[in-house]
């Protein structure tokens, strides 16, 4: 089960989840989601700098990205801003204005013991 905000809802300040997170609603800020996925639903509006483990943005989205494995935007997604992660995928039909920049997937260290 993932948590979320609703479409009724609207967000205005710093979003932070450590669970799978849904965004059908309104934000502006910011949004960080650790170690799990960002959903964006496509009714959503975000206007906001985005973390996150994974995103896939369906909705609208102003703001710079970053994850740590892979942006999928989809087609229904208009998408204005910069774009960070090893995979990015734009789907056909998709919005999209801004940069893709493509980076090395981070490697979690193992501890000896």
């Amino acid at each position: 089960m993932s948590a979320g905000i609703g479409k009724s809802i609207r967000v205005k300040g710093d979003v932070v989840a450590r669970e799978p997170f849904l965004i059908a609603g309104h934000v502006e800020g910011t949004i960080e989601v650790d170690q799990h996925t960002l959903t964006i639903a496509p009714e959503a509006s975000v206007n906001a700098a985005i973390t996150a483990e994974s995103m896939v943005i369906e909705g609208a989205v102003q703001g710079d990205m970053a994850a740590i494995s892979k942006i999928a935007i989809q087609s229904t997604a208009k998408v204005e801003g910069e774009c960070s992660a090893p995979i990015v995928s734009i789907a056909e039909g998709a919005l999209f204005q801004g940069k893709v920049e493509t980076t090395q997937r981070q490697r979690k260290l193992a501890v000896a013991s």
